[in-house]
């Protein structure tokens, strides 16, 4: 299993938008590879005393904290699945402006990374 995770801000307002991209993101990384997606709103995220999600991200006011990851068999799916992902039509018709300037949220502040899981209960 191979874990690519996010943390991203999103206006509080756009909260319905970011769930619409979000939904048509999984029907284009299903067809790839991609085995579940999950997409959390922000509920009780603390302020850190050092660091912490709000800063990790430059979190402004009205923003709220969207924590989300995508799961894979392994890192070469995750790979050969990004690739197609990006390539795929429906990234350039479904999504707007290729430089992303119409998302419900600001990329460039997004952090993101792939993770293997060392410890994975389910009850």
């Amino acid at each position: 299993m191979y874990i690519q995770g996010f943390v991203i801000p999103v206006p509080e307002n756009n909260k319905d938008a970011y769930r619409e991209v979000a939904e048509k993101f999984w029907d284009i990384a299903r067809d790839y590879g991609a085995k579940s997606q999950v997409e959390c709103w922000e509920v009780d995220v603390p302020d850190g005393k050092t660091t912490d999600f709000r800063r990790a991200v430059k979190c402004e006011d009205g923003e709220k904290i969207v924590f989300s990851w995508v799961a894979w068999d392994d890192k070469a799916a995750a790979d050969a699945g990004h690739a197609k992902i990006m390539d795929d039509e429906r990234m350039k018709t479904q999504f707007g402006n290729p430089d992303g300037s119409d998302m419900p949220f600001d990329g460039k502040r997004m952090i993101f990374g792939g993770f293997e899981p060392i410890v994975w209960k389910e009850a």
